[in-house]
């Protein structure tokens, strides 16, 4: 089923505008100006706001209070909007639906493994899409946004060469989801979705450069610069978990030795904890592990909760070397605010506290005098709504 979509620039910009919610047709005036970058007349304003109210994009939203004269007409962005955020981890997947204004109406979850290859991934996926239908969220989808966790070629909508996703490679994963959905589709790396969700709700909503480190399975970096997320090139902009920090380290799925992903991803960390626990070394990771058969990152954060010597050993061995590479980073870009993300940052402020250290001590003086570097707010939901917000840039685009 067809999508209407803004017919000019115009129209595109007051979207964007309304995606921040209501406004007067008045203060659309004044900020379209100071927005876009493009004067508009009173007139030309109000009949493109008319032409994006009959496209059915826009709605009529009560009266603005009088700003000394005739209230102005409130227009908000229409009511039945909906895009889908799709965000596909190693281990799970995550499913939302958004309104216009990206506002999450329903949000669920389920383990997978990214293992399995494609179809099987997906087709849980869209059981979850279905899921959040049958319980009314949505008749018809404007757009849907995907991240995966691996590299992406943006332009094309595929998967390339995943170091943990066996059998993605270049998948033609956009062609397939806007077939399966019919709607538009964009996809893109989780980190970058990640970063973009903090951009739109979280911690970075009034930062327009800044650094968002995940520490999953994987590592990963999103890089939004001047409000807008950078990919480089061909796209694997941020993949900082295969910098390599020690030609003589542990061997990274990626094929190389020493990446920092083979020191303090998810599966490193798990790995390492088991070595304490079959060792004797941690008695609580050991009763852990007898418990449960295997541990993992959340097993050492309960671990370091309970005062355990070697789970915050580990956590602080990890973080020191993230901080590393993030003090490198820092010094070379300069951004406003550091984000750290993902499944392992819950190990929470233990973790924060040491790349803190390490970055405040290791970067430059002038990069680091005004830098929060802080746990991200989001948590479970950056992914979604930054894929919302991915598929309604470019919805709300001409």
């Amino acid at each position: 089923m067809k999508t209407n979509r803004p017919e000019n620039s115009h129209q595109a910009a007051l979207l964007r505008l309304l995606r921040d919610g209501a406004r007067s047709r008045a203060e659309l005036n004044d900020l379209s100006s100071e927005a876009a970058g493009w004067r508009m007349s009173r007139s030309k304003l109000n009949a493109e706001l008319d032409r994006l109210v009959e496209l059915g994009l826009a709605e009529p939203d009560g009266f603005a209070e009088s700003r000394g004269g005739r209230r102005s007409g409130l227009v908000r962005l229409s009511s039945a909007t909906r895009f889908v955020g799709i965000d596909i981890g190693a281990t799970s997947v995550d499913v939302a639906i958004t309104d216009g204004e990206l506002n999450v109406l329903g949000h669920v979850s389920e383990p997978i493994d990214i293992r399995k290859g494609p179809a099987p991934v997906l087709d849980r996926a869209l059981d979850l899409v279905g899921k959040l239908r049958e319980q009314g969220l949505f008749t018809q989808l404007s757009g849907a946004g995907i991240g995966v966790p691996g590299p992406v070629s943006f332009a094309e909508g595929v998967p390339v060469a995943p170091p943990i996703m066996p059998g993605w490679n270049r998948y033609p994963l956009r062609e397939t989801i806007s077939q399966e959905l019919g709607c538009a589709a964009m996809v893109d790396n989780d980190v970058n979705l990640m970063a973009l969700g903090e951009l739109h709700a979280g911690v970075a909503r009034q930062v327009n450069d800044f650094l968002l480190v995940k520490i999953g399975t994987g590592v990963g970096c999103g890089i939004v610069v001047d409000g807008k997320i950078y990919r480089g090139v061909s796209g694997s902009a941020g993949d900082i978990g295969h910098m390599r920090i020690d030609e003589n380290g542990p061997l990274c799925p990626c094929g190389n030795t020493g990446c920092l992903e083979a020191y303090f991803g998810g599966s490193a960390l798990a790995a390492q904890a088991e070595v304490a626990a079959r060792s004797g070394s941690s008695p609580y990771l050991a009763q852990r592990l007898a418990a449960g058969g295997l541990l993992t990152a959340e097993d050492v954060a309960i671990a370091a909760t309970q005062g355990d010597p070697v789970a915050i050993k580990l956590i602080r061995d990890g973080g020191r070397r993230v901080g590393q590479v993030l003090a490198g980073l820092v010094s070379f870009f300069n951004p406003g605010l550091v984000i750290i993300a993902g499944g392992v940052a819950r190990l929470g402020h233990i973790l924060l506290a040491e790349i803190r250290s390490v970055v405040y001590r290791r970067s430059l003086p002038l990069a680091t005098g005004n830098l929060p570097i802080v746990l991200s707010e989001l948590e479970d939901v950056a992914g979604v709504v930054g894929a919302a917000r991915l598929i309604s840039d470019h919805v709300y685009s001409s």
